[in-house]
């Protein structure tokens, strides 16, 4: 296919289309004349994957050209792809790295295995830090309860992430994760709203 038919079907501009040829987002298609080429089914691919980075990911340019390297990478396994999607999205802010130690317990008494460096766990740290300091620190049975209900939800977003292709993979955790927290939260204070109810006001 040709640019503008790339264009048409990913809805992505022509001249957006470009610019990621020239920031090397994109691969080049195969020449097919001086200033023509030819796009596949690849190129829709990797074109939805690098919108989902910059779209819904929020990521820049250089920081989804580091997730990329990561998927084309010779032999990169699904995990260490998504785990590199993971580590780019916006989590903790830049400052002191809090004390891991009340987050790192959780995960021990979980039997989860993560990585170190995971911002995932910084965040974890640095919430849980933020409630102590308002003087509301959660008790070891109250994250448990938290921990097993996201232990649930882990598993069933990881069953559904794509298995046939790696930048299909990728993509599905970027938008998923960063549109469907929201969700999860927006559930979250509907089941309180209605708990309140329930328990406050007899129905």
């Amino acid at each position: 296919m040709q640019i503008s038919e790339l264009a048409r079907r990913t809805g992505v501009p022509v001249a957006t289309v470009k610019y990621y040829l020239r920031e090397g987002l994109l691969p080049s298609g195969e020449l097919t004349g001086a200033t023509r080429a030819r796009y596949d089914e690849a190129h829709v691919e990797r074109l939805r994957l690098v919108r989902a980075l910059l779209g819904p990911g929020g990521l820049s340019v250089a920081t989804a050209r580091s997730v990329l390297a990561a998927v084309d990478a010779p032999g990169t396994a699904v995990h260490e792809a998504l785990g590199a999607a993971h580590r780019a999205l916006p989590g903790v802010g830049p400052g002191d790295p809090p004390d891991l130690d009340r987050a790192r317990a959780v995960l021990a008494r979980r039997g989860w295995r993560v990585a170190e460096d995971s911002p995932a766990l910084r965040a974890l740290a640095a919430a849980l830090a933020a409630l102590e300091a308002a003087g509301y620190p959660p008790g070891d049975d109250l994250l448990d309860r938290y921990a097993e209900a996201a232990g649930r939800i882990g598993e069933q977003d990881v069953a559904e992430v794509p298995a046939g292709s790696l930048p299909e993979a990728v993509r599905f955790v970027v938008v998923n994760t960063v549109l469907l927290e929201p969700v999860l939260l927006a559930l979250r204070r509907l089941a309180q709203e209605d708990a309140s109810g329930r328990r406050f006001s007899g129905g």
